[in-house]
């Protein structure tokens, strides 16, 4: 179950202006030793997560967050990678539907998705990155998709900053600088997941900045290699390139050389 708690709707002086940024960035890491599985595992990738699938997942996540997609631009590149800009605003209720230029204000809100391999030659450590930034204006908040977007990737490390910028006023005029319940990322995330992960926090609530590192907890030697010649590996090879994959997940956890 995800832990967190609603609270009762605030009532507003007006529309709620409050925009939510949400950077969720996932490592996949992989072992292919030799040249030609090293190609191949990109081209995995590529045509496993090219625009159209990228697409697929913006989409998605704007049916989760209530959203409606304006207007959405793909691009593949080569040799890798894809990108994908999406425009969004508000499924609004009802009784914002009189409200006057409400759309053309939430039309600045925006969906992004970027991916980026990458392998070491040398090692034969292959990498998988993907960047998603949801940006929303009003009642809608991205974080309701952080389950579906954990579950989109075959995530070893999660790196997830959240924020909210800018106010409402409820009708007594106070001023509001956040509309929902949360102390951390975590709150957000189903606990079954967060079982997978080890996962720590760095949050400044005055400032409603959130920011929360995930990685894998236990690593399935098997999971992680790719190509035919990974059935040669003796024992102490594997034992090898595990502990070399270990390194990795830690280094791109830590943002550091070990």
């Amino acid at each position: 179950m995800i832990k967190r708690v609603r609270g009762q709707k605030i009532r507003l002086e007006g529309f709620n202006n409050l925009t939510k940024s949400l950077s969720f960035n996932i490592y996949d890491v992989s072992y292919a030793h030799s040249e030609k599985s090293q190609i191949d595992y990109l081209e995995y990738i590529d045509e496993e997560y090219d625009s159209k699938r990228l697409q697929t997942i913006i989409e998605e996540v704007t049916r989760i967050i209530d959203a409606k997609l304006v207007n959405i631009s793909t691009q593949d590149y080569d040799p890798r990678g894809a990108s994908v800009v999406a425009l969004i605003n508000e499924d609004h209720p009802a009784e914002y539907v009189k409200e006057s230029l409400v759309c053309g204000h939430l039309d600045k809100s925006h969906i992004t998705a970027h991916t980026y391999p990458e392998y070491n030659s040398r090692t034969g450590l292959a990498t998988f990155r993907v960047d998603i930034d949801v940006s929303t204006c009003g009642m809608i908040s991205p974080l309701r998709a952080l389950h579906y977007l954990i579950d989109s990737f075959d995530s070893d490390i999660v790196l997830m900053d959240y924020r909210v910028r800018g106010f409402t006023r409820d009708t007594r005029g106070n001023k509001i600088f956040i509309d929902q319940d949360i102390s951390s990322i975590q709150d957000y995330i189903d606990e079954d997941v967060l079982a997978d992960y080890l996962a720590y926090d760095i949050n400044i609530l005055s400032d409603t900045i959130f920011h929360t590192k995930m990685r894998k907890k236990n690593l399935n030697l098997d999971d992680y290699l790719f190509g035919d010649e990974i059935h040669e590996l003796t024992e102490t090879e594997r034992s090898r390139v595990k502990k070399m994959l270990t390194k990795e997940i830690q280094e791109i956890f830590e943002c550091a050389n070990l």
